[in-house]
Formats: C-alpha cells, sequence, structure tokens
C-alpha cells in the first residue's frame, strides 16, 4: 500500500532538509515538535530520570549523525521513536535487566496516599490498577504503556517502536485492555464478585 503524503509530512521534511543544512531554528522545530515523542518511548521502558535522559540525549545524537543517511525525512518522527526504543533495549541490557522491569517497579510508580479519605481510595484505586498492570504479559505492558504516552504516538510509531504489524495493533490493544479490566475487577471485588 503506497503512502499517501500529508501537508505536515511536508512540513517534517522541511524541517530535516534545513537542519540538515545547519538552521538552528530547524533543529529546534524538530525537538519542539517530536521531544515528547522520544520521551515517552522512554517512559513506556520505565526507565528512570537519568536513564531517560540519557536515552533522549543519544536518540538526538543519532539523529545528528544520521540525519544525512535519512531516506524518508518526512518520517523523521517514526525513526526517533524507533531509535529511542533501540536505545532503551540496549540500556537495559548493558544493566542486565529486561523490559518487563524489576520485580519492584510497581512499588517504584505508586505514590504514599494521603490521609484524606478521597485520596485514599483513588490511592488504593491506582495500586490495584499497577497491580493488575503487573499481572500482563510484559508485551501488553509495553503495548499499553507506549499508547498512553502524552501525545500519543501514531500507530506507525507504535509499530515501529514495538517492532508489530500496524494491523495488530488495535486488536492486541483491545486483549490486553480486557485482560487489564479482568484482572482489575478480581483485585478490587474478590474472587466471588464483591466488594473486600
Amino acid at each position: 500500500m503506497t503512502r499517501v503524503s500529508t501537508p505536515e509530512d511536508h512540513e517534517v521534511a522541511d524541517l530535516v532538509f534545513r537542519a540538515r543544512a545547519g538552521d538552528a531554528a530547524a533543529w529546534d522545530a524538530l525537538v519542539d515538535r517530536f521531544g515528547s515523542r522520544v520521551r515517552a518511548v522512554a517512559r513506556s521502558f520505565r526507565l528512570g530520570q537519568a536513564d531517560a535522559d540519557d536515552v533522549f540525549q543519544v536518540t538526538w545524537l543519532r539523529l545528528v549523525s544520521n540525519l544525512d543517511r535519512i531516506r524518508d525525512p518526512d518520517r523523521v518522527g517514526a525513526w526517533l521513536v524507533t531509535t529511542a526504543s533501540h536505545e532503551c533495549l540496549r540500556l537495559l541490557r548493558r544493566a542486565g535487566r529486561h523490559a518487563s522491569g524489576d520485580d519492584d517497579w510497581e512499588e517504584s510508580l505508586v505514590d504514599n496516599a494521603p490521609d484524606v479519605d478521597t485520596d485514599l481510595l483513588v490511592g488504593e484505586r491506582e495500586r490495584a490498577l499497577w497491580e493488575a498492570m503487573g499481572m500482563l504479559s510484559p508485551g501488553c505492558q509495553r503495548l499499553l504503556r507506549f499508547l498512553a504516552a502524552d501525545p500519543a504516538p501514531s500507530y506507525e510509531e507504535v509499530a515501529l517502536g514495538l517492532d508489530m504489524p500496524i494491523g495488530s495493533i488495535g486488536p492486541t490493544r483491545r486483549r490486553c485492555l480486557n485482560r487489564l479490566r479482568i484482572h482489575f475487577a478480581r483485585i478490587t471485588e474478590g474472587p466471588e464478585g464483591s466488594s473486600p
């Protein structure tokens, strides 16, 4: 299937060409446009702040060194997402961990809830959600984290970043969310469907 270029694609390609020519404003525009997506990739791997910053910097350095070799400048966003994903995996391998994270990853994500009853209930629901998330397969965890990024990446970026066909993203997302709902219901309602 032939990909149809959009005006936004032409704008991105123009920024890449200008950046190749040394235009600092074009670089700033590329970072403004795609920086949050690169950071979202690092967050999807649950890296610490220092590691996430390293991934961000290395990804942009790789763009600098490969800018002349990028064949599809209008797809530089997808290239950045893929490069950031590879860098996260490299960092995790080097650290001796795997993409599903450490055993205590859930605890690192949950804030201590204040004493206020409403905040306590919200905190309990968040803990239950993270517990349910931890019961999913590593692939489902990565996909749901990736899709929850702000701003949300395109399906093309998700496909490249997670190395999966675009057509399988929606159905896989649906299956993962259904499993998440089931696990969450079991945690919050107990084994017999009644609240604990």
